[in-house]
Formats: structure tokens, C-alpha cells, sequence
């Protein structure tokens, strides 16, 4: 008989139980799991070295993929000590120029007999992989349309005062083709934003079934895992074209991996070229952006159908 799915909302809590103090068979009785599966679970989150807080804010998609993917195992204290610092090492890499190379000095300093830099950055990389899992996505043709904003603006010049205004630099990218779109506009405030939005799926002809925006303002008026409160604008143009809103989850860059190396791509291929250019109208701005990703556009519909045809000849 296979296995039953333990619920992950029971484990959570048979955690927290754990981590204030109470025994193991108390949890078992209380949650109504066997004393194994209990025993089996908070030996993982010892092996993991995470707070329950970090368990905490996991769901339970990824609670369960993480704990398929940590095995109990022998460890010698050596490492349990550089397992112990990593969850510390985990919050300070988010800090603005905290890097690995830094947090092994610190490492070392506390630890004279600890490993060195390059073995301190593999096990880094392994726990990492482990307590962060990457689930692979596949992305249907026609599902969702990717939309953010770049980083780095553009700008133009007033004709008649000489004053050089930033201009927001908008892109949207299709999940399955990754068929990209990229205009500038004046803000990130959602009549423009909206209308951005709008000059995608007409650049596209085509509605996705679903739209996926960063968190901005113009987008989400209040984010939330579960039901986050969508702009009315927004709202109102989604109804219109019969798609839906789907927000990426907010601190959740891989949700939006895939624009994000759009921009990437953009900043390489069309800021390169603009940068030395002056302009005088948003209009010729966008001009010149559209005449860049035509080339790219190209170059990609080629290679595209040239890995179609060869994947075609591979399987006949």
C-alpha cells in the first residue's frame, strides 16, 4: 500500500509543539500522528538547522518539497556547527554588500579550525539548494503574461525648456514562447501603467488567460498570499478582455523570473543602443525601442522555429 501524504499544516504545528518544549509523545497524541512520523520530522528540521519562524512562512507546497528533499543522515559536529551558522548567514546575505566571501571571514573568526573559503561555499550552496527548493515550471502557450517594470529609466528632452525628464521603461513577456514587448512611458502610475498593459496584448493579439504583475501600486492596492486586493483600473481592463489578475507573491522574485531575465536581456540589446541618443518625444523614444526589439524579435522567431524543426527531425 503507498505511503499516505502526511498533512504539512500538522507537521507545522507538531514544530512549533517541538520548539516549545513539549515531548514527542505529547505531539503524537495531540495530532493524532505516530510517534515515527513525529520522530521523522523533527529530525529533519534538526538536520535543516532552520527556526520555526522560517518554517513558518513556508507553505505547504513548499514545506513538503522541502522535506522530501532532506534526508536524516550522520553529520560530524564540524559541520553541525557550519549548518547551525547558515540560517544567520541566510538573513545577513540579505543585507545590502554582505557577501559569502564576508560571512566566512566571521565564520572563521569564531571557528579557527572551520573550514576554508572554497568548502565553506560548496556546503553553502548544497544547504542553500535544500531549505530554498526551486520547482520547475511549465508554462502553456496562451496562459499567463509576465508584466514589470525595469530598474533603470530613460529619459527624454523637453523641447521647449531643455529639461531632461526620466521616462519608466515598461516590459511584458509571454511564459511559454517568451515572446517579449517593451515601451517606455511617463510613470508607473496605473493610467499609464493600464495602458502599457493594454499595448502588450494588442502588441500579442492576443488575451492571456491570466496576467501576472509585480506588486506595484498600480497593480495591487494591498498584497496577500491569499487574496491580495487588485487596483480597480486594473480590475476594470481584466473584466474587459475576460482574463484575471494573478500577482506575484511579494519578497517571491522567482515568480517573476522570467520577466526579470527579459529586462536582462533588454538592458543588453536596446539601452546599449539608446544611451548615446537623444530624444524629444516619448513618441520617437518608443519608436526607436520598437525598431531594436523588431531585430530581436526576429532573431528569436528564427531560432525558435529552427529548435522546432529539430526537435521534430530528433523524434521522427
Amino acid at each position: 500500500m503507498a505511503n499516505k501524504i502526511t498533512d504539512m499544516s500538522k507537521i507545522r504545528k507538531a514544530i512549533k509543539f517541538y520548539c516549545n518544549g513539549k515531548s514527542k509523545l505529547f505531539i503524537s497524541k495531540y495530532l493524532s500522528l505516530s510517534r515515527n512520523t513525529v520522530k521523522k520530522y523533527i529530525s529533519l528540521f534538526e538536520v535543516l538547522g532552520l527556526s520555526f519562524e522560517i518554517i513558518n512562512e513556508k507553505t505547504d507546497a513548499e514545506l513538503e518539497l522541502l522535506f522530501s528533499h532532506t534526508t536524516v543522515e550522520s553529520i560530524s559536529p564540524k559541520l553541525q556547527i557550519l549548518y547551525d551558522f547558515f540560517p544567520k548567514m541566510e538573513r545577513e546575505l540579505k543585507k545590502v554588500g554582505v557577501t559569502i566571501q564576508h560571512m566566512w571571514e566571521q565564520y572563521i573568526a569564531l571557528n579557527l579550525n572551520g573550514y576554508r573559503s572554497l568548502q565553506f561555499g560548496y556546503h553553502y550552496k548544497t544547504w542553500s539548494k535544500r531549505v530554498n527548493p526551486v520547482m520547475h515550471m511549465n508554462h502553456k502557450a496562451g496562459d499567463k503574461m509576465y508584466v514589470d517594470y525595469a530598474g533603470k529609466t530613460l529619459s527624454i528632452i523637453d523641447k521647449d525648456t531643455g529639461e531632461i525628464k526620466e521616462v519608466q521603461f515598461f516590459v511584458a513577456i509571454l511564459g511559454a514562447s517568451q515572446y517579449t514587448y517593451a515601451e517606455a512611458s511617463m510613470s508607473q502610475q496605473k493610467e499609464d501603467f493600464v495602458t502599457s498593459v493594454e499595448n502588450a496584448m494588442h502588441f500579442f493579439e492576443g488575451t492571456p488567460a491570466a496576467i501576472v504583475p509585480d506588486n506595484l501600486k498600480s497593480a495591487v492596492i494591498k498584497s496577500s498570499r491569499f487574496e491580495p486586493t487588485i487596483n480597480e483600473t486594473l480590475a476594470d481592463l481584466a473584466e474587459h478582455y475576460q482574463t484575471t489578475i494573478l500577482p506575484a507573491r511579494a519578497y517571491k522574485p522567482r515568480d517573476k523570473s522570467l520577466v526579470e531575465g527579459a529586462v536582462k536581456i533588454l538592458y543588453r540589446r536596446i539601452y546599449v543602443n539608446l544611451k548615446e541618443t537623444k530624444f524629444f518625444s516619448l513618441e520617437e523614444l518608443n519608436q526607436q525601442i520598437w525598431d531594436l526589439l523588431d531585430g530581436i524579435t526576429t532573431k528569436f522567431v528564427t531560432n525558435f522555429v529552427s529548435h522546432c524543426v529539430y526537435v521534430s527531425l530528433c523524434v521522427s
